[in-house]
């Protein structure tokens, strides 16, 4: 369940990007030349901090737009004022406040696309990195990744597969093109012959010290989200332990291990692994404002109600609480906007 609250009545997308385009120049609209001070607003030294950019105006509009209606403020701005929203942004805003706003401003095709390459593109892949795009391919639904390969080339002259087939190394990348390029059928059915069959083929993977065999790619790369959670149950009751501790304790490569555990997560109960994804964000020295801000961003009109709950019962303390504590100011209040407190 989404937790950003569309007002009840909202102003077209013409008005969404006056208000932006306002909040851009540091004034609303008034009837008044004059500020409250008696001094004419172009002017105003008392009141300078009017002159800035209005981030409370800006977090109103947009952490209180779905994805369709964020999407005809875009393009109603552009053709108002001829400039992309998105390079205004960037430009007006600043730190992890504007890194937040852009992710949100973004089509979620696109913004999944960029995450990914980001993380292509970096230095260092590490696996706290690359379940970004175990997240894409294992957390939205198979229509959105799709969209997300689409967005990809568009935007990078790649496809999502050969750019991970070339900057990972094997296995992972065997792994994550799987994952990556899969399809799955999307509707609440499942066939518990084969979840048995299956769950005794991932055994016998994990038996012989296989965790890349072909058998395991197969099926979390082919099956339904639903039939997945059918083989997991499966393979419970049949062998006494979770999938994800048998894979735990299986010899071979450790980061190959961390990523099928995540895997398996992300398709069995996605909402605790956000909520762990927050926790782990803004747990120990410093906060990862990265994660924190992809964990909410990307899930705050899908899950984000249920991983909030799924916090609180892992960690005994609100999500929202849990941020109030770690970050501060315009970036914050915009979190807690997506997180559907009134700010």
């Amino acid at each position: 369940m989404a937790t950003i609250r569309v007002p009840d009545e909202v102003p077209s997308p013409a008005q969404d990007s006056e208000t932006l385009n306002q909040a851009f120049r540091g004034t609303l609209p008034s009837v008044s030349a004059f500020c409250v001070c008696g001094s004419l607003k172009t002017r105003c030294v008392v009141c300078l901090c009017r002159m800035g950019t209005d981030e409370k105006a800006i977090i109103r509009v947009l952490g209180k737009r779905n994805e369709s209606q964020r999407k005809r403020i875009r393009e109603s701005y552009r053709e108002i004022y001829g400039k992309d929203l998105i390079d205004v942004l960037t430009s007006e805003l600043s730190g992890d406040f504007m890194k937040a706003v852009v992710l949100w401003t973004y089509d979620p095709a696109e913004r999944d696309a960029r995450l990914a390459n980001n993380v292509l593109n970096g230095k260092k892949k590490s696996i706290d990195k690359l379940k970004i795009i175990l997240e894409i391919s294992c957390t939205t639904s198979p229509n959105h990744l799709i969209a997300v390969r689409k967005a990809y080339c568009s935007l990078f002259d790649s496809s999502l597969e050969e750019h991970i087939a070339s900057s990972v190394p094997f296995p992972l990348a065997k792994l994550l093109v799987t994952l990556a390029t899969s399809f799955r059928y999307d509707k609440d059915m499942a066939d518990t012959e084969v979840a048995t069959i299956e769950a005794g083929m991932l055994r016998e993977a994990i038996t012989a010290k296989q965790l890349d065999h072909d058998h395991v790619l197969y099926i979390l790369g082919t099956r339904s989200i639903y039939q997945l959670r059918a083989t997991f149950v499966a393979y419970k009751q049949s062998y006494g332990n979770t999938l994800d501790k048998d894979v735990d304790g299986c010899p071979g490569d450790a980061d190959l291990k961390s990523l099928l555990q995540m895997v398996i997560l992300c398709i069995e109960f996605p909402e605790k692994h956000f909520a762990k994804v927050v926790r782990d964000s803004i747990e120990g020295f410093g906060t990862d404002e990265d994660s924190l801000t992809r964990a909410i961003v990307t899930r705050a009109e899908i899950d984000l109600m249920k991983a909030r709950g799924e916090y609180f019962n892992m960690y005994n303390t609100s999500m929202d609480n849990a941020i109030i504590g770690d970050v501060s100011g315009d970036y914050k209040d915009f979190l807690l906007t997506l997180l559907g407190s009134n700010i």
